[in-house]
């Protein structure tokens, strides 16, 4: 019995001893094939790791492509300045806060906010820095790089700062920046951006961002495990060295506008709280002026604005931040006629030397609607010189809603231009169906409306100069052409835009010819409603005012409504010069500035005699073709 035990027990034994061997060898194997793994197959990856440990990453602002206007002044420039970055996995709240602060002199709402956004960064932002001072001055940021040793994980980075030398002057248009949002980093998968970063906002600056961002670059230096920079003879050749990448700086942009052009429309609408004006090449589409008053600072706004200065824009019932040029949309009153009439010369059998009565009133039903006096008989040319509404209403009935809805979208109204800002209205041109719809049931009088520019139509500055420029040229809608040409820092050219024709209107040269006739009564015939506006000897000038209603259009609130300048019309110039051989086209509207003939016309005639001159009027007609 004890041997047969002994047998059972030295067994058991050897059992155990297999299964601790294989146990062993299969440890071994594990240990030996991770080894393979790390050492061999995940060698570079580990290695890279492992230099990341003993490297700082510092990036480095690439400096902002130029913009200039069509002549070369800098119209968004940049000037040097010093940002404070911090790595915040480097980066002790409770022991580095207060020496940043203490060196560079914080306060402790600035304190507060460094702490809040640190705080605030998911995990995989902490190893990338951010900005926690923009623009300090030369003297705080040497205090803060003399101190950087007992600061880890601090850097003090010299970059551009955007500045706009022209202020408020074509702001909508050029645009802003401010900083990237905790959004846009979330949905930026190529980490083009970082924490801190500005980006454009508005205008051309946004539009055109990839191309005058440039490219960041990076310097990398050698670390303790505070973080702290060491030289490479200290780190036993694991990284000798620093290793920098410079940045790639931005592209220029030369834009059509020309800003002496600027300057003279807004010396003209001195006196004026708010409107705008546009002028275009008849020949080309090429945008020389986008002005809108009042308008944004972009130096501001691509600053660090007090929210008190921004909360003043915002309640400025004159709206500085809406773009009256291409984003806001208006009734374009009796600027809108022309397109009406050149409906009517479409009809087979109208007759434009039929005279029409016009008493003052015109009946539909019970309706009566009324002109701006009584202009006895007058023929097509007579009622677009005079204005005449009664004129018009009749045209409207024998032309329909339908017909003058599609001469209008010959001329672009009703769509975007396409001019490559963002958030460019379409406009409105209303339907019978549409009608039908908010009104219940179709009236004539909303096509009689329609005719003199009332109704529910609406148009942008930009839209009625593009049309007015076709009509000028003879028939050709172009793509309004704001940006010129790309260019590298140093000059060399990489793209050159040309002129993009949208279509052909398909209206009769003899049509056209007719309205043109009529549209220079407008301004050099006695009874034309700018004729007191005109200039004796100056340049010779065609169009049409428009007094568009907007009583009882108002929003906001009840004392704003009440106030005697909100109640007065929108007062519109939409015309072209030289008269015999155009160069340039022009909308021009006053808002709430009254009648068209008294306020709007004259500021164009200013605007357009001070940019073509007396003398220069046919040599300006020839560049632009």
């Amino acid at each position: 019995m004890r041997l047969s035990g002994t047998r059972r027990d030295v067994g058991d034994l050897r059992r155990r001893y297999r299964k601790l061997a294989v146990g062993a060898t299969a440890a071994f194997v594990v240990l030996a094939a991770r080894a393979v793994q790390l050492q061999g197959i995940e060698h570079e990856a580990w290695a890279a790791a492992a230099q990341e440990n003993v490297t700082r990453r510092i990036p480095l602002p690439a400096s902002r492509g130029l913009i200039r206007d069509t002549v070369g002044r800098i119209v968004a420039d940049n000037r040097p300045a010093f940002d404070v970055l911090v790595t915040p996995y480097l980066f002790d709240l409770e022991q580095d806060l207060p020496r940043l602060a203490s060196v560079a002199n914080l306060d402790e709402a600035t304190r507060r906010d460094i702490a809040a956004r640190i705080e605030r960064l998911p995990p995989r932002r902490r190893t990338h820095q951010i900005v926690v001072l923009r623009d300090v001055d030369r003297d705080r940021a040497a205090a803060i790089e003399q101190a950087s040793l007992s600061l880890p994980g601090v850097d003090v980075v010299p970059r551009a700062q955007r500045i706009y030398p022209f202020g408020t002057l074509a702001a909508h248009a050029i645009g802003y920046l401010n900083e990237v949002s905790a959004a846009e980093l979330e949905r930026d998968v190529d980490d083009v951006y970082r924490p801190g970063d500005r980006v454009g906002r508005a205008g051309v600056e946004r539009e055109w961002e990839a191309l005058l961002r440039g490219r960041r670059g990076e310097q990398r230096l050698l670390v303790d495990v505070r973080g702290r920079p060491q030289r490479a003879a200290d780190t036993g050749g694991l990284a000798a060295g620093a290793v920098r990448r410079d940045p790639v700086p931005g592209r220029d942009v030369t834009l059509t506008i020309d800003m002496d052009l600027m300057r003279a429309i807004d010396r003209a609408f001195r006196g004026h709280p708010s409107g705008a004006a546009v002028v275009v090449e008849v020949h080309t589409g090429r945008v020389r002026a986008l002005y809108a008053k009042p308008a944004f600072d972009p130096n501001e706004l691509s600053g660090r604005i007090r929210p008190e200065a921004y909360a003043a824009l915002l309640d400025n019932p004159f709206r500085p931040l809406i773009d009256k040029t291409t984003f806001e949309t208006y009734f374009p009153g009796s600027t809108f006629k022309p397109i009406a009439a050149l409906a009517a010369l479409a009809q087979d059998g109208f007759d434009p030397g039929a005279r029409v009565t016009c008493t003052g009133v015109h009946e539909i039903g019970r309706e009566r609607k009324r002109c701006t006096q009584v202009h006895g008989e007058v023929d097509l040319r007579a009622a677009i010189v005079r204005s005449c509404n009664v004129y018009f209403y009749r045209l409207a009935e024998l032309v329909g809603l339908q017909s003058l809805n599609l001469m209008a979208q010959r001329f672009g109204f009703g769509e975007p231009t396409g001019i490559g800002l963002p958030s460019e209205a379409s406009g409105f041109l209303a339907t019978r169906e549409w009608y039908e719809r908010h009104f219940g049931r179709w009236r004539t009088g909303y096509a009689l409306n329609t005719a003199i520019g009332q109704g529910n139509t609406r148009v942008t500055l930009l839209q009625l100069a593009m049309a007015y420029a076709a009509i000028a040229n003879g028939g050709t809608l172009y793509q309004p052409l704001l940006v010129e040409r790309i260019s590298e820092p140093d000059g060399t050219p990489i793209a050159h835009f040309e002129p993009r024709v949208r279509r052909r209107v398909g209206v009769p040269r003899e049509h056209l010819a007719l309205l043109v006739d009529g549209l220079y009564g407008v301004v050099n015939d006695p009874q034309g409603t700018a004729y007191d506006a005109r200039i004796p000897d100056g340049v010779p000038i065609a169009g049409k005012t428009g007094t568009a209603e907007v009583r009882g259009r108002l929003a906001g609130a009840e004392e704003l409504k009440r106030a005697w300048y909100f109640r007065r019309d929108h007062a519109w110039f939409a015309g072209f010069a030289p008269a015999g051989d155009p160069h340039v086209a022009i909308a021009v509207l006053v808002e709430h500035g009254g009648g068209g003939g008294r306020y709007a016309a004259p500021i164009a005639m200013q605007i357009l005699q001070e940019y073509l001159g007396t003398t220069g009027a046919a040599e300006a007609s020839g560049r632009g073709r």
